[in-house]
């Protein structure tokens, strides 16, 4: 009788084992599968999180080359516009003008070193001026 409680006592301690066994087996299962499905979840983010900076990357790119097309334009437009001041002969002669007064020169001598009208003088004198004064 002995050995059959001692039987029972063993057969009972197994069982208990197993369904803790079964329990924690099956926790464990569950939390992999979560993990499972974060990492699907995460590896989905990733990729869209990839496909966006390559797309930002391209627009930037492309940025990039607009702008330096600006610039390259901007440059020839001020190059242009420098190359057209020295061409035109009246150009020529209000830029002698506006540098004699940037460098100090007074109102008759610019109206006799430029061959300038007075009123056209003046008005060289008055504008330097108030771009000193800005």
């Amino acid at each position: 009788m002995l050995l059959y409680s001692l039987i029972a006592v063993a057969l009972m301690f197994s069982f208990i084992s197993l369904v803790l066994l079964y329990n924690s087996n099956k926790k464990h299962a569950k939390a992999y599968l979560e993990r499972t499905q974060e990492h699907k979840i995460l590896s989905e983010q990733t990729d869209i999180l990839r496909s966006e900076v390559n797309e930002l990357r391209i627009g930037l790119l492309s940025v990039g080359n607009r702008v330096l097309t600006i610039e390259q334009q901007a440059n020839e437009l001020l190059q242009n516009q420098e190359a057209q001041k020295y061409e035109d002969p009246d150009a020529k002669i209000y830029s002698r003008a506006v540098k004699m007064v940037e460098l100090g020169a007074d109102l008759e001598e610019v109206i006799r070193e430029c061959e300038l009208p007075r009123a056209e003088a003046e008005l060289l004198m008055t504008l330097h001026r108030q771009k000193k004064v800005e």
